[in-house]
C-alpha cells in the first residue's frame, strides 16, 4: 500500500481534526502518523498526517474527495505520495564540505532525493560530481553578467523539474526576483556567527574573540540575506585549547549536519513557513532524521 502525506495550514477553529480524520476513516484510510500545532499568536493551525489507503484508493481520488473538507475550512493543503523522490539541485562555490556530505548521504540512501544536477561558479568540484554520474553545470557569475547567469540557472531549473534548490555553501547572492519565484524552495546554510563576524574568515574572527560556541543555521532563502525562516540549527562547544583551524573543522561538521537535517525535514514535508518563522514537526520514529547524524 502506498503511504500518503497530507499537509494543511488554515485558520484555527473547532472541528478541523475531526473533519480530516473523519474523511480519512470514511474512505478507508488508516492514519499511521500525525502531528499538529496551533499558533496562538497568529491564529493559524498546522497539521501533517501520514496515512495509507486500505482499499487501494489512488491519490487523485483521495484529493478530489478532500476538496469539500478543505473548502469548508479554507485550507492551504497538499497531498504527497511518500514514494516520490524530490528533485533537488545543489549549488556550491569553493567550500565542498556540505556538497561532499550530501553526496555521501545520497549515495548510501540516507537522503532519499533525486539530485538532478550540481551548479557551481567554479570548476573545483566538477570531477567529484561527474564521478557520481550527476550532471555538472558551470555558470560563471560576475557583476556584469549576473542577470544572464541567473536566467541560465532558471532555465536549468525548468528543464530539470527542480523542486528544491540547496545552497551548499554557494557564495553568490540570489536576486529578489529569484527568491520570490522559488519562495519556500531554496535552502541555505551558514555559520551562526552573524551578525557579529561578517566577511572573510569568520571562524578566525571568532577564535580571536574567544568564542566558546560554534553554530550553524539552515534557513529558507528570502530577499533579506541570511534572514529567512530558520529550519534547523545546532552548536558545538569550544575550549581555549583549540586553534583557529579547529574552529573551521568543527564548524564545517556542524554545517554539514544541520544542512542535511534541514533538507530531510523539507523533503518529507515536515516544514511549514509561518511568517518569519517555521513550524517543523519531528520525524516519525525509526526515520533517518531521528537517528544520530554524524
Amino acid at each position: 500500500m502506498s503511504a500518503y502525506v497530507l499537509t494543511i495550514t488554515c485558520k484555527t477553529t473547532r472541528g478541523i481534526v475531526a473533519a480530516i480524520t473523519g474523511y480519512l476513516a470514511e474512505i478507508g484510510a488508516n492514519i499511521i502518523d500525525s502531528s499538529q500545532f496551533d499558533d496562538l499568536e497568529t491564529g493559524l493551525f498546522f497539521m501533517r498526517l501520514t496515512f495509507v489507503s486500505e482499499v487501494g484508493a489512488d491519490k487523485s481520488a483521495i484529493a478530489e474527495g478532500f476538496e469539500a473538507v478543505a473548502k469548508r475550512f479554507e485550507m492551504h493543503w497538499q497531498l504527497h505520495d511518500s514514494r516520490h523522490r524530490m528533485k533537488v539541485m545543489l549549488m556550491v562555490s569553493r567550500f565542498g564540505h556540505c556538497l561532499n556530505d550530501l553526496l555521501y548521504r545520497w549515495k548510501i540512501g540516507a537522503l532519499p532525493i533525486d539530485i538532478v544536477g550540481v551548479v557551481s561558479n567554479h570548476f573545483d568540484y566538477q570531477k567529484v560530481v561527474v564521478n557520481h554520474d550527476i550532471p555538472f553545470h558551470h555558470i560563471k557569475v560576475t557583476k556584469e553578467n549576473k542577470p544572464q547567469a541567473e536566467a541560465q540557472l532558471l532555465d536549468l531549473v525548468e528543464q530539470t523539474g527542480t523542486e528544491l534548490i540547496v545552497l551548499a555553501r554557494y557564495m553568490q547572492v540570489l536576486s529578489d526576483a529569484m527568491c520570490r519565484k522559488m519562495s519556500g524552495r531554496i535552502i541555505n546554510i551558514h555559520h551562526s556567527f552573524l551578525p557579529s563576524f561578517k566577511g572573510a574568515n569568520p571562524y578566525k574572527q571568532a577564535y580571536e574573540r574567544g568564542v566558546k560556541l560554534i553554530g550553524a543555521t539552515a534557513h529558507y532563502v528570502t530577499a533579506d540575506l541570511d534572514e529567512g525562516p530558520i529550519i534547523e540549527q545546532d552548536t558545538a562547544r569550544i575550549t581555549h585549547a583549540q586553534s583557529a583551524d579547529d574552529y573551521v573543522s568543527i564548524g564545517r561538521d556542524v554545517e554539514s549536519q544541520v544542512l542535511a537535517r534541514a533538507i530531510h525535514a523539507h523533503i518529507h514535508h515536515r516544514t511549514f513557513i509561518n511568517g518569519n518563522r517555521t513550524v517543523v514537526f519531528p520525524a516519525s520514529p525509526g526515520s533517518f532524521a531521528s537517528e544520530r547524524m554524524g
